[in-house]
C-alpha cells in the first residue's frame, strides 16, 4: 500500500511528510505523568493517543523506540521556588508515607489504569529519581557553553543569550520574544536571584525541610522541573530523534524550556517533529474540581458521578476517545459516552458478523468499494492519524456486513479474496491499531483481565470509604454493582467480588 504518512508539526504549524532521521527507525518520547496523585482523564487522553499512533507506526513496520518518562521528584508548582510545599513532600506528609512510598503508590495505579485502557507499555519508562546524574552533567554542559549561571546555589537558564543568538527561543509555542523577556513572577521568593524574569532554574537549592534532595557541584538540591526530560530523551534516543510529544498545555513552559535546554547542552533541539493532545472537556467547560466540573477514570467506569447514568466499559471510553483527532478538544458528556458505547457495540458486532461470512466466488460486484474503502481508511490514518475519518471509513462498510449475514446481499457479490482483505483491514484496524478488546467474546482472558483490574480499584475505593466512615458511599458501590451483576463479600481477610 503505497501511501506515504503526514503529521502535524507543532513546531512549524502544518503537515508535514514523515521521514524519520533513520530509515525503518523512529524514535518518540512522550511526557509522562507525576506520580503524586491518580492520573486524571485528560492525561489518560494523551496516552491512549499516542498508543494509538504508536500502535499504527508499528502497523507501518517501523521499529519504534517508544519512551515515556515517570515524574516522581518532588517538583514545585513553578520553575522556582515559591516556598510552599512541593506536590510530593505534601501527599508524603498528608499520607504519612516516604515520598518513594507516594510515588510508587500512584505509578502503580497508573499502570494499572493504563492496562484497563490497553495501551501498549513502551519500550522504556525512566523515572526521573534514577537519573539524577545525568541532570547534573546535563547541567554543567549547560553552564560550560555559557547559557546557566548560579545564584546562591541555585542554577538557572540564560534565556536572552538564546534570544540574542536568534536559536528559536518561542517558536514552538509561539509566544512573542518581547512577551517572554517581560515575563516576570513577583510572587517567588527567590526572583531577585533570576538576572532576568525570562530565565528558568534548572537546579535548585533545597531548604532544610525538603524531603527529596541529592548531592551536586551548586548546592544539595534538586532539578528543576523541566531538566528530567531533556537528560533522559538524549541518554535514550540521542541529541537529536523523531518525535516529541505531550499534550498541548505542556507546550509552554516545558517543552519550549526543554529545547532551550538541549540547545544549550549539546547545540541541538531535540526532537525533528512535535506532536501535542489537546484538551479534554466536560459538558463544554474545563474541568475543574473547584467547579464540580471533574470526573476520574475510576468513577467513569464505575458510573459512582452525578455526571452520567451509569458506568462505562474502559473499551468503551477508549473507543469515545478515538472518536475525536488527538488535536482537537473533545467533550465528554453522558449522552456522547451513550452513543459511543452504542457505536462500539455495532461496530464488534458487525466484525463478528464478518468473521462468520466465507465466500467461494473469485470475485464480486462488491470488491472495488470494499477494498476503495480500506485503502481510503489508511488514508485517513496517514493524514495525521486521523483515527475519527478512519473509524468513519468502517463504518461505511458495516451495513454491507449486516445485509450479507442476513442474506440481503448475496454472497456472490464479494470475491475470496476481497473478503479476506476485509476481514484483515477491521482486525488490523480494530484491535492492533484502535488498540480495543471485544468484550463480549466469552472466554477472553484480556476481557477477564480488564474486569479484574476494574474491580481491584472498586474494592480499593470502597475500603478506602468504610476507612472514612462514609458508610453512604460504602454502601453505593455495594448495591451498584449488585444491580450490575456482582456481588461484594466482606470478610476478616478483605473484601472478594463474584458474579451473580
Amino acid at each position: 500500500m503505497e501511501q506515504s504518512l503526514h503529521v502535524y508539526n507543532s513546531m512549524t504549524g502544518k503537515k508535514e511528510l514523515f521521514e524519520p532521521l533513520t530509515a525503518g527507525f523512529i524514535g518518540m518520547y512522550v511526557c509522562g505523568p507525576t506520580v503524586y496523585s491518580d492520573v486524571h482523564l485528560g492525561n489518560c487522553r494523551t496516552f491512549v493517543n499516542f498508543d494509538t499512533l504508536y500502535r499504527y507506526l508499528l502497523h507501518l513496520g517501523y521499529k519504534v523506540r517508544y519512551v515515556r518518562n515517570i515524574t516522581d521528584v518532588g517538583h514545585l508548582v513553578g520553575d522556582v521556588d515559591t516556598g510552599a510545599e512541593d506536590k510530593m513532600a505534601k501527599k508524603a506528609r498528608l499520607e504519612q508515607l516516604e515520598p518513594m512510598e507516594v510515588a510508587q503508590k500512584y505509578t502503580v495505579g497508573f499502570h494499572d489504569m493504563m492496562r484497563l485502557f490497553n495501551t501498549k507499555s513502551p519500550s522504556i519508562e525512566p523515572r526521573a529519581t534514577g537519573h539524577i546524574l545525568e541532570q547534573i552533567e546535563m547541567v554543567q554542559d549547560i553552564i560550560d557553553n555559557g547559557y546557566g549561571y548560579v545564584k546562591n546555589g541555585s542554577v538557572y537558564f540564560n534565556t536572552r543569550k538564546l534570544v540574542e543568538e536568534g536559536k528559536g527561543y518561542g517558536d514552538l509555542s509561539g509566544r512573542k520574544i518581547e512577551d517572554l523577556l517581560s515575563e516576570t513572577r513577583s510572587d517567588l521568593k527567590n526572583q531577585s536571584e533570576k538576572e532576568h524574569p525570562s530565565d528558568f532554574a534548572i537546579w535548585i537549592k533545597a531548604d532544610e525541610n525538603h524531603l527529596m534532595r541529592w548531592n551536586s557541584p551548586w548546592s544539595v538540591g534538586f532539578p528543576g522541573w523541566h531538566l528530567e526530560c531533556s537528560a533522559m530523551s538524549t541518554k535514550y534516543l540521542g541529541k537529536h530523534f523523531d518525535i516529541h510529544g505531550g499534550g498541548n498545555d505542556l507546550k509552554f513552559p516545558h517543552h519550549e524550556n526543554e529545547i532551550a535546554q538541549n540547545i544549550g547542552a549539546c547545540s541541538c533541539a531535540p526532537a525533528k517533529y512535535w506532536l501535542h493532545t489537546n484538551m479534554l472537556l466536560m459538558n463544554g467547560k474545563k474541568m475543574s474540581k473547584s467547579d464540580g466540573n471533574s470526573i476520574t477514570p475510576t468513577e467513569l467506569i464505575t458510573g459512582d458521578s452525578h455526571h452520567i447514568s451509569k458506568g462505562f466499559h474502559p473499551m468503551v471510553i477508549r473507543f469515545f476517545m478515538i472518536q475525536s483527532h488527538y488535536r482537537s478538544t473533545l467533550d465528554l458528556t453522558d449522552e456522547a459516552l451513550l452513543a459511543a458505547e452504542k457505536g462500539f457495540k455495532r461496530l464488534m458486532d458487525a466484525n463478528r458478523a464478518l468473521n462468520g461470512l466465507q465466500s467461494t466466488t473469485e470475485s464480486g460486484a462488491l470488491d472495488a468499494d470494499i477494498r476503495d474503502t480500506i485503502q481510503a481508511a489508511f488514508a485517513e490514518m496517514n493524514d495525521d492519524f486521523n483515527t475519527p475519518k478512519a473509524l468513519a471509513r468502517l463504518f461505511e462498510i458495516v451495513p454491507k456486513i449486516n445485509s450479507l449475514k442476513e442474506g440481503k446481499i448475496k454472497m456472490d457479490q464479494v470475491g475470496a479474496a476481497a473478503l479476506a482483505d476485509l476481514k484483515a483491514c477491521f482486525h488490523a484496524f480494530i484491535f492492533d491499531i484502535f488498540g480495543l478488546e471485544d468484550q463480549a467474546e466469552s472466554g477472553s482472558s484480556t476481557g477477564a483481565k480488564a474486569l479484574g483490574g476494574v474491580m481491584d480499584l472498586v474494592i480499593d475505593i470502597r475500603k478506602q470509604a468504610r476507612a472514612d466512615k462514609d458508610w453512604a458511599t460504602s454502601d453505593k458501590i455495594r448495591d451498584s454493582l449488585k444491580e450490575a451483576g456482582v456481588q461484594i463479600k466482606d470478610s476478616k481477610e478483605g473484601a472478594e467480588w463474584e458474579l451473580i
